[in-house]
């Protein structure tokens, strides 16, 4: 492995003391979080009215709808992910809440597989549902075990590309006792996997572990997924997406940050081959010592830069590799629904696969399957006592939703003297029309399954990968950037390990968030800790963390998830 190469400052340079983060979500806040600490001025600017980014909720009719976390890796000890968001006073004071299963996978025959993390209980249940398959379960289970205690060893701390030979070296032992089910795994693909085993519905469930499919995620993630959640680290906290995201917001304040809304960024300014601040949409102008991106990759590298320091690597990442298919994760359709009444026969988290007549109801969808989420049972904090909150999701495609809308995606309008960002657009009549197939759709999917569903329906709220791009800008309306494991986001990690998370002949300008990494929420937190790490590092400054001690520990509760038949429209005739 590469070390990244060390940015030249010129001798004699003015110590660097003063920093412009762009975007306000988990990346941004936690580099502003991480650079207060080490004793930078900071200033995040975001476009929206809230922190959180993708990391947000909204109120509709009493209700707060919660569409990011369904599980946060590192919410619990025994692993380096979780000193992270202890750092950054993100799970302090808080429950963090655990379901018993991880996903259940429910076929169009109401057959459904209920994937326990705990492997003894998974092991169990996936064989008596298909003794056939015994061997493959055992061996599948197997690795969980392993990986559960590999967790306790997986780096998130420090960059590889800071990592001294020795280092390195220590980390790689630390690995060897669970070197075989790391190579196995993260070798064979998960479609290929499943497609060994002979029950037919668990052929297909074991590729919606995840919620969705990820055709081309090996079989590692799932494990790291279910191990984590297994170690009671993968719950959701207490106060949802929001009140993550405020609290972090909340610790970048204590620690002396500063934060700018509906303050949006049109480009970087760039003198003499350095990043000196950044142009307003209405004009006006920062400066800084150090620009961060934490925001949209393309939007930083094809608009704020103009495709400029991209170099030949960055520039094939920039203008080709994110244009094939499946380089980026995909976006969402969401359907959230508020209900007058309980429904305690509702699941937390269960996949249904889909027949051809319903998924062609549904615009942009990428697999027949829609991920349903009896939200209030994650969060019933965050809707009035008595009440349900249903969350229903699939992978979309963008395009299909661009060709009945040719409209501007995204606006700003002046509003009392203050400019705003994320203001609703108006679409075309298409657009309107399958946002209401889609959600009739849904409806009558749901109340079949769950009889009066329909009737205690009081809120109503729905989303395409358009209105992501409205109010974040991101590319596509995807949610999570670049996808792991395929050419993108490989080559951005050799890109880092190569340059750091900046961009060759650029000086004072690094990248942060999702788009400086793979993954999730906890990428996205590591990723500002990894770019201050690369700041210290260029300044000859040691790097300092510390713990927030403003509130006690998280506590942990564990909630057991019934099984319940199929209903009735499910069975087979």
């Amino acid at each position: 492995m590469s070390r990244s190469t060390r940015r030249s400052r010129p001798r004699g340079a003015r110590p660097r003391e003063s920093m412009i983060i762009i975007g306000a979500g988990l990346g941004g806040l936690s580099t502003g979080c991480y650079a207060q600490m080490n004793g930078y001025r900071t200033r995040v600017l975001e476009m929206h009215e809230m922190p959180g980014g993708c990391c947000t909720a909204w109120e509709r009719g009493g209700f707060t709808l919660d569409p990011c976390v369904s599980w946060l890796l590192g919410s619990g000890p025994g692993n380096e992910m979780h000193q992270i968001w202890l750092e950054l006073g993100a799970l302090q004071g808080k429950e963090i809440r655990h379901f018993d299963v991880f996903n259940i996978v429910r076929g169009t025959d109401g057959r459904a597989v209920h994937f326990y993390s705990d492997p003894d209980r998974l092991e169990a249940h996936l064989i008596a549902l298909s003794p056939a398959d015994a061997r493959l379960v055992r061996k599948f289970c197997g690795q969980l075990r392993s990986f559960r205690k590999a967790l306790a060893v997986y780096p998130f701390l420090k960059p590889v590309g800071l990592m001294g030979r020795r280092e390195r070296w220590r980390m790689l032992a630390s690995f060897l006792p669970y070197f075989n089910a790391v190579r196995t795994t993260i070798t064979v693909l998960m479609s290929d996997f499943s497609a060994r085993f002979e029950d037919p519905l668990l052929r297909e469930a074991f590729n919606f572990i995840l919620y969705e499919k990820h055709p081309a995620f090996p079989v590692l993630p799932f494990h790291f997924q279910l191990a984590s959640h297994a170690n009671l680290s993968a719950g959701v906290p207490e106060g949802g997406s929001l009140g993550l995201a405020e609290s972090i917001e909340a610790r970048y304040r204590r620690l002396g940050g500063e934060v700018s809304y509906n303050t949006k960024v049109e480009s970087v300014i760039v003198e003499d081959d350095r990043a000196v601040g950044v142009r307003l949409s209405d004009g006006g102008e920062l400066r800084a010592d150090i620009v961060v991106s934490a925001c949209d990759g393309y939007t930083t590298a094809m608009k704020f830069l103009k495709g400029e320091y991209l170099g030949e690597d960055y520039r094939r990442l920039y203008t080709e590799t994110i244009h094939e298919p499946g380089m980026v994760f995909p976006g969402y359709f969401t359907l959230f629904l508020g209900l007058s009444r309980p429904f305690p026969e509702g699941a937390p988290c269960t996949t249904h696969l889909l027949d051809e007549a319903m998924a062609a109801e549904l615009t942009g969808i990428r697999h027949p399957s829609i991920n349903v989420q009896f939200r209030s049972r994650h969060y019933p904090e965050l809707s009035p006592d008595g009440t349900t909150v249903v969350y229903a999701t699939y992978f979309c495609d963008i395009a299909p939703w661009r060709a009945l809308d040719e409209g501007p995606e995204q606006v700003t309008r002046t509003r009392g003297g203050q400019e705003l960002h994320t203001l609703p657009v108006r679409h075309g009549r298409g657009y309107y029309a399958a946002k209401r197939r889609a959600r009739t759709a849904l409806v009558g999917f749901l109340d079949q399954r769950y009889p009066g569903l329909r009737d205690a329906i009081v809120v109503r709220d729905v989303s395409s990968p358009l209105t992501q791009v409205r109010y974040t800008g991101n590319y596509n309306g995807t949610v999570l950037g670049w996808q792991p494991f395929v050419e993108s986001g490989e080559a951005l990690e050799e890109l880092i390990k190569k340059h750091g998370p900046g961009l060759p002949g650029l000086r004072d300008f690094y990248q942060s968030g999702v788009w400086a990494t793979t993954g999730g929420l906890i990428r996205a937190a590591a990723a500002g800790r990894h770019v201050m790490q690369f700041v210290c590092r260029d300044d000859g400054r040691p790097f300092t963390a510390t713990l927030d001690l403003t509130a006690p520990p998280p506590t942990h509760r564990v909630i057991p998830v019934p099984v319940r038949p199929a209903a009735p429209t499910e069975r087979k005739p």
